[in-house]
């Protein structure tokens, strides 16, 4: 019988995984108040869906206040913060699992009311994306149009990631995923939908992919390449993203990370919604697939996903490991209930976001289930 291609090891980095199954970042806006620092529900909330040998990767954590672009969401920027994610690490490496944090500047996708002193979001350039967004009470509000960084400002930004990194060390993470995807500020840089600048920062592919190398490197000068990951979402539309010429700017990024030696590289499949529970586009180009042509280290593939799927492109070699969210959310013991072929609980997308324990850490595992059948 031939072995699960989910369950076969797997070295990511400095990391010995047991298995290909890893938590996708799910932003879920629970931190304490003030302060935006993690507690005890979210310790908890990451332990239960800890595994022996697997890979967990946090919900996009902020490097500054300015980064923060909805309410609750936690930072790595404070003592209080470090100390809140400590208690996280611990929960989830008493399991035998790892952790990876997230971390992530939202640029354009924000508002003045959560800006400290009420200040605009920045961005590469002032283009306001459209639709609407949620202000510091969660009430919905127009995006306002971004105020554009200026240069000398770059260099700080960049220092800001590498201090969230050796925040995130000192709070007992085996790593970081630089978040470069979903519309959010690298992201934005990298685009030129949202990139208009006339500067070495703007322009050509090799200039917009500046910033997001230059933060990649500079974290790596910090952490070791072992240590580091970076996600991209290459195609996605979300957040209003545009690029006149994807392959060409994707194929370049992808040759450039290769160069790095990192951890992994986790990409979002642009057949994702993160909207709603319906159908995805089968006809979407597959990330995957074509970032495997210039990528060659370990690449984790994220975006509805089903256990069939995910062991079809493992097995196929089209990703070394899948990633998981919403189904993470509603089963704690994901990788279980996928090795042993389990029901799986439907997520009640209505608790997704902000509020207590309901829809967080109320699910029951299997092994509860069992436990109040008596068995």
């Amino acid at each position: 019988m031939q072995p699960d291609p989910l369950f076969t090891s797997l070295k990511l980095g400095a990391l010995e995984l047991k298995h290909r199954i890893v938590m996708a970042p799910m932003t879920r806006m629970r931190s304490a108040q003030p302060g935006n620092v993690p507690h005890a529900l979210n310790a908890e909330y990451y332990g239960q869906r800890a595994s022996e040998g697997g890979l967990l990767i946090t919900e996009a954590t902020d490097i500054t206040p300015q980064a923060q672009g909805y309410r609750g969401t936690p930072g790595l920027y404070s003592a209080e913060q470090i100390a809140g994610w400590r208690a996280v690490t611990d929960a989830v490496h008493a399991k035998g699992g790892f952790i990876f944090s997230q971390i992530w500047h939202v640029g354009r996708i924000s508002h003045s009311s959560l800006q400290p002193d009420g200040a605009l979001p920045v961005a590469p350039s002032p283009v306001r994306p459209s639709g609407d967004h949620t202000d510091a009470s969660g009430q919905p509000v127009s995006f306002e149009t971004p105020r554009a960084l200026e240069e000398k400002e770059l260099a700080v930004l960049v220092a800001d990631f590498v201090t969230a990194a050796r925040n995130a060390r000192e709070a007992g993470f085996d790593g970081v995923e630089v978040h470069g995807a979903n519309g959010y500020l690298l992201d934005q840089f990298l685009r030129n939908g949202s990139n208009k600048r006339t500067d070495r920062y703007g322009g050509s592919i090799e200039n917009r992919a500046r910033l997001l190398l230059e933060v990649v490197d500079a974290v790596i000068a910090a952490l070791g390449a072992q240590r580091v990951g970076v996600r991209l979402s290459p195609w996605n539309g979300f957040n209003d993203m545009s690029d006149s010429d994807g392959e060409a700017l994707w194929d370049y990024v992808g040759r450039e990370l290769n160069k790095r030696d990192l951890a992994y590289l986790h990409v979002v499949e642009p057949r994702a919604d993160f909207t709603t529970d319906l159908p995805l586009d089968a006809n979407a180009p597959d990330a995957a697939a074509h970032f495997k042509s210039v990528f060659k280290g370990p690449l984790i593939s994220a975006g509805g996903y089903v256990a069939e799927t995910a062991r079809a492109a493992v097995g196929d070699a089209r990703a070394d490991a899948v990633a998981f969210g919403r189904p993470f959310i509603s089963n704690p013991d994901l990788p279980e209930r996928v090795r042993t072929g389990a029901a799986m609980t439907w997520h009640e997308r209505a608790t997704f976001y902000g509020g207590d324990h309901r829809g967080y850490t109320d699910y029951a595992s299997l092994e509860d289930v069992s436990q109040s059948c008596g068995v």
